[in-house]
């Protein structure tokens, strides 16, 4: 196994990381988009909803695919349909092509997303997960990071289509190394199998030894055994229905959040809230029924794998919804055009990036519950200090806000998300990964809702931090992570399975006291 981590790392790195420069890329390409395809706004917007849309509603069945076929099968058909469209989008004649390729896109990168963490659980051991989730963090805020100024050079020199096809290259090339990554012969074929116990684990031993220990050991009575329940088929391991009712309520949530963010969307963004809710209840309504659930019980009654969720949707809206303030009081308050804005929250950036690598040490000399206390902390006071910024506020008032802000968000995330994968069993870890990834694209889409709404209610002050009502509202968001990381464990999960006795060494008989 040793020899497939440093593959498997770098395809779950790279793969991070070319979805976070996606999405951010995309953002600075869309005027030239609209432009050169003579497109509507709200076409363009849609290049980026339906985006959105595809990944959040797919994630967790993406990850179910993975438990029941292999993380590393799902990952390189997302990372070979990723590259495939982007090189479809960079050829497309007009805006119609580009949103259809977009949702496809969104397709694959909700296939590619969970398998990442799929891929990392089963190559490593569950005590050797934070690095390379680290790792993986970092990826994604240097990406996040850099995607503003890559993008804006290369619109500015070759167009927008070069965008879509930065892209292409390094998709491609992690699809093609997966295909080529060896499967772990021990890996289960099916999300069902029991994990290994004590007396499963003296299965490898030689059949003689075994029989020969066993007839000296006394009799004893015992219970017959529980059945082992057999593995489901087909489609009933998928549970469809219970996949299209939450992609469903997943789709619908994410359109009403986008929706009520944009000027005159309140009502569509509260219908679609509202189908989201009917949605919701129709799928909690049919997995109590149906017999292989999509979302396994025993991963919704975990603590931890809950706590972690919830840290990751309340900081993540916190984050995105104040950075979307935080930009239109740089930029329309205070008159700095998009560099300057960016350089003066690239602290958060450089605290994301060289701080993913100290939140392992740290989960394993305090706990993940102290680690993400602190990181809820961190986040909250950088939040809170943002709320107190006027229209006087220079470069280190702001770059200490960020600071803040990129560090107490790098180490909950790298803490809730070694959690959440961690204690998830291997079975059912690309469900998990999914979750982890849907709250992480459910998150930005409520903070900037929520900030939408709130900066309508002051018109004239509410993008001064200092006079408006959206940021003190993020402050309550943030500080809801802080419950949530008291729920975390204490300490670092040091359970082990329990050695079985050792086999004779070869060529020799066993030695039997009578």
């Amino acid at each position: 196994m040793t020899a497939r981590r440093g593959p498997v790392l770098a395809c779950s790195v790279v793969g991070a990381a070319v979805v976070a420069l996606d999405g951010t890329v995309l953002t600075v390409a869309q005027p030239a988009l609209q432009r050169d395809l003579h497109a509507a706004v709200g076409q363009v917007q849609w290049t980026s909803t339906g985006y959105l849309i595809a990944v959040a509603s797919l994630l967790v069945f993406a990850g179910r695919l993975g438990d029941r076929y292999g993380h590393r099968r799902v990952f390189a058909l997302g990372a070979l349909g990723f590259a495939a469209a982007s090189a479809g989008i960079a050829l497309a004649p007009g805006i119609g092509t580009v949103i259809v390729l977009r949702v496809l896109q969104g397709v694959c990168g909700a296939l590619l997303q969970p398998a990442t963490l799929g891929m990392l659980r089963t190559a490593y051991p569950p005590e050797r997960l934070g690095t390379p989730i680290a790792v993986r963090t970092a990826a994604i805020g240097l990406a996040a990071a850099a995607g503003p100024l890559v993008g804006g050079a290369l619109v500015s020199a070759y167009g927008w289509r070069s965008v879509f096809l930065l892209g292409v290259p390094p998709t491609l090339a992690i699809g093609l190394l997966a295909l080529a990554i060896r499967e772990r012969p021990t890996e289960p074929s099916t999300p069902y199998e029991p994990s290994p116990s004590y007396e499963g684990s003296r299965s490898s031993e030689p059949g003689r030894a075994r029989e020969v220990r066993r007839s000296s050991e006394p009799s004893r009575s015992y219970a017959p055994a529980p059945a082992k329940p057999t593995a489901a088929t087909g489609l009933s391991a998928l549970d469809p229905v219970g996949a299209l009712l939450l992609a469903g309520t997943l789709g619908l949530l994410i359109h009403g959040l986008v929706a009520a963010a944009r000027p005159g969307g309140a009502v569509t963004g509260l219908l679609a809230c509202a189908g989201a809710v009917a949605a919701g209840f129709a799928f909690a309504r049919h997995e109590r029924r149906v017999a292989r659930p999509l979302l396994p019980p025993e991963l919704l009654r975990s603590v931890p794998v809950v706590a972690g969720l919830t840290v990751l949707l309340a900081a993540s809206a916190a984050l995105f919804g104040s950075l979307f303030v935080a930009t239109y009081f740089l930029q329309d308050v205070q008159g700095l055009d998009p560099l300057d804005c960016a350089l003066r929250v690239l602290p958060l950036a450089v605290l994301m990036v060289l701080g993913a690598p100290l939140c392992p040490p740290l989960q394993r000399r305090f706990g993940p519950r102290r680690t993400a206390t602190a990181g809820a902390a961190l986040l909250t006071l950088g939040v809170l200090l943002l709320s107190r910024l006027d229209t006087t506020a220079g470069a280190a008032a702001v770059g200490v806000s960020a600071a803040l802000l990129g560090a107490g968000f790098v180490t909950l995330m790298v803490t809730a998300t070694s959690v959440v994968v961690h204690r998830a069993p291997e079975a059912h870890v690309g469900v998990a990964g999914g979750l982890q990834q849907t709250a992480m694209n459910i998150g930005p889409a409520l903070g900037v809702a929520t900030a939408t709404l709130l900066l309508a209610l002051v018109p004239h002050g509410g993008f001064v931090p200092a006079r408006g009502a959206a940021l003190p509202a993020l402050v309550v968001i943030a500080a809801l992570a802080l419950p949530a990381a008291l729920a975390l464990p204490r300490g670092a999960d040091r359970r082990r399975t329990r050695p079985g006795p050792p086999s004779p060494r070869p060529g020799r008989r066993p030695c039997v006291r009578s």
